[in-house]
């Protein structure tokens, strides 16, 4: 008797668990129920893999409400494979409560979970037993001829030929895995120090200073950064949210009343970046009424165009002029909708003339000046990404003053359905984001883009950074940071242009980012394997994948029949495993393709081999 068809899924997260909830959604229509063996491979529990383990402090939150997370399809995704429905994370929260469902949680999470509301931001302890629930419900609708098979380790290699079985290398385990495809859902990348990185860290080995690269900010060694001392820190995203708490509360601190009492075991923090700013906060509110119809400028068929032309896409010039109009449209939609008596000209006469003036052009310009009097009601793209550029202070207290009215101020507008605008191009985001995935590797600049209007840091994290600041516990560089090596006195030295002539001097440096997504880079022995074998890589170092189902592209262009990959690291990658209810999930949509490719080839591998016997 043979041996059932085997597939390898490298990768227990968010998004291996996604591919196999397609798989079982799919097995019925594509494979019947016939056998087929799933191993999946990951050191980290399965579901939520390294990213949302378990085992981490309840001071990490995810930077969604609860009611904004889902790990299942509705009719937005638009997947070719069935609509499954499943709970949202707010609504699982219900069926535990309501004794409907039953987690893998300790007592400590479970009361979380009782206690979670809409519009809470969980723990990511929280969302890992979601997560897991996800999984065993995946694997529980798996036809009865499937089974999974879990391998806590991790997979060092993929060989074999096109056209034949590949063998799967598993760190302490003699023999390969066979597999008959293989699925790369590996998420979020270790690296190896880029060049600046590497020279930084042997400045700080020669002078017994502390250098902290780009990590994963749960698993970095911050027993490193002493009580008291400065602290360089280059990165003000969620990476630095998550430092700022593990390193004021996780040590002691607490927020009383929008004071933080320090516990004397804190650093002092010093921040900056490239914006000098953090992240736009979360909108601390929902939507209500007529939503802008998306997308409207920028949509499949602009996408198709774009992909059909004869020269390289040139992101600046074809693709960021639509998406400012794209943004402007969600945008003014709402704001003639919703505050009418904000604007000068009729809805439908502003529509008609937005739509057929050219993007970035003088006439567009000169339309919204005329239908929306008030600057402050007119989106300015510039201004909400980079609020620094051009400002300068003559102190760093005068610095820090500026910076916490910002924070203040921002944290007002987002949290104000009087300028639920904002929202609507919060919407406009994820939609343009649906259709730019298709695109491959944008300008990473994009990314940075979206991170910092769309994926900021909750409300509550912000106030809270405020009262550090306010305690001296935290302290803004500003905008455009440099750090240099000081050889003679064996310090950092960090500068900004926001405070020209000010300079800050420490022991230690921390780079509060995540590692870059490049394979040219990568630290995963599996990922510089595959590089090697000849998969093709993007001038930014992502793995090239088709974008129809996700197979690895190489060097020629062409898809290999048995290997397929998704995620962070791929020219697919989307902005996020799992997303906000109907809003049509590029992640599921991809896993969905990937999923049903999958099934076919086994099906008709099987075909060919009774037809063989």
């Amino acid at each position: 008797m043979s041996a059932a068809p085997a597939v390898v899924v490298i990768g227990g997260g968010p998004r291996g668990t996604g591919v196999i909830e397609r798989i079982a959604a799919s097995a019925g229509e594509l494979y019947g129920d016939a056998p087929l063996d799933i191993h999946l491979v990951d050191p980290y529990p399965p579901g939520g893999g390294r990213i949302w383990r378990p085992d981490q402090s309840p001071l990490l939150w995810m930077n969604s409400m609860a009611e904004d997370v889902t790990m299942f399809t509705d009719e937005t995704v638009e997947p070719a494979g069935p609509v499954v429905p499943g709970p949202a994370l707010d609504a699982w929260a219900d069926d535990v409560r309501a004794g409907r469902v039953t987690p893998d949680a300790d007592p400590a999470v479970l009361a979380e979970i009782h206690a979670l509301t809409g519009t809470d931001f969980p723990t990511r302890r929280l969302q890992s037993a979601y997560l897991r629930w996800t999984y065993r419900r995946a694997l529980a609708a798996l036809p009865p001829g499937i089974t999974v098979h879990e391998h806590r380790t991790t997979a060092l290699a993929v060989s074999g030929p096109r056209g034949a079985r590949q063998h799967v290398r598993l760190q302490g385990r003699a023999e390969p895995l066979l597999a008959d495809l293989v699925v790369l859902t590996v998420g979020h990348l270790d690296a190896e120090r880029e060049p600046e990185h590497a020279r930084l860290g042997d400045f700080a080995r020669r002078h017994g200073l502390v250098h902290l690269p780009p990590d994963f900010t749960a698993d970095s060694d911050l027993d490193a950064l002493r009580p008291g001392e400065p602290v360089i820190v280059r990165g003000f995203g969620l990476a630095f949210i998550d430092l700022m708490v593990l390193l004021t509360e996780g040590r002691g601190g607490r927020h009383e009343g929008g004071v933080y009492v320090p516990s004397g075991r804190e650093p002092v923090l010093y921040v900056g970046s490239r914006r000098g700013v953090p992240y736009h906060a979360k909108i601390g509110y929902s939507w209500t009424g007529e939503r802008p119809p998306l997308p409207r400028f920028l949509g499949p068929e602009w996408a198709e165009k774009v992909l059909r032309g004869k020269r390289p896409v040139d992101f600046r010039s074809d693709v960021w002029p639509v998406v400012v109009k794209e943004l402007g449209h969600a945008h003014y939609h709402r704001l003639f909708t919703s505050r009418p008596e904000r604007t000068a000209l009729d809805h439908a006469v502003f529509a008609e003339k937005y739509a057929a003036a050219d993007p970035g052009s003088p006439e567009l310009a000169g339309l919204i000046a005329e239908a929306v009097p008030d600057p402050a009601d007119r989106l300015d793209l510039d201004a909400l990404d980079r609020p620094l550029d051009g400002v300068r202070h003559g102190s760093p207290e005068a610095l820090q003053e500026a910076l916490r009215a910002y924070i203040t101020d921002d944290l007002a507008r987002r949290h104000d359905p009087e300028h639920s605008e904002d929202l609507a191009v919060f919407l406009g985001l994820l939609s343009a984001y649906a259709q730019l995935v298709r695109l491959g590797d944008t300008d990473p600049r994009w990314h940075g883009f979206f991170s910092h209007l769309a994926s900021g840091p909750p409300g509550p994290r912000l106030r809270q950074l405020l009262a550090l600041s306010r305690a001296g516990v935290v302290r803004f560089l500003g905008a455009g940071l440099t750090v240099e090596t000081d050889e003679e006195r064996g310090l950092f030295r960090a500068r900004s242009t926001t405070v020209p002539g000010a300079s800050t001097e420490a022991r230690a440096l921390v780079e509060a980012r995540l590692p870059d997504p490049s394979l040219r880079h990568t630290a995963s022995p599996l990922l510089r394997a595959l590089r090697d074998d000849g998969a093709a890589i993007t001038d930014t170092g992502l793995l090239s994948v088709d974008p129809a189902d996700s197979r690895v592209l190489d060097r020629e262009g062409r898809p290999h029949p048995r290997r397929f990959a998704l995620g962070p690291f791929t020219t697919a990658r989307a902005s996020g495993a799992f997303t906000r209810p109907r809003t049509g999930g590029p992640a599921f949509r991809q896993n969905d393709a990937a999923a049903r490719a999958v099934l076919t080839f086994l099906r008709d591998l099987s075909c060919r081999a009774d037809r063989a016997s």
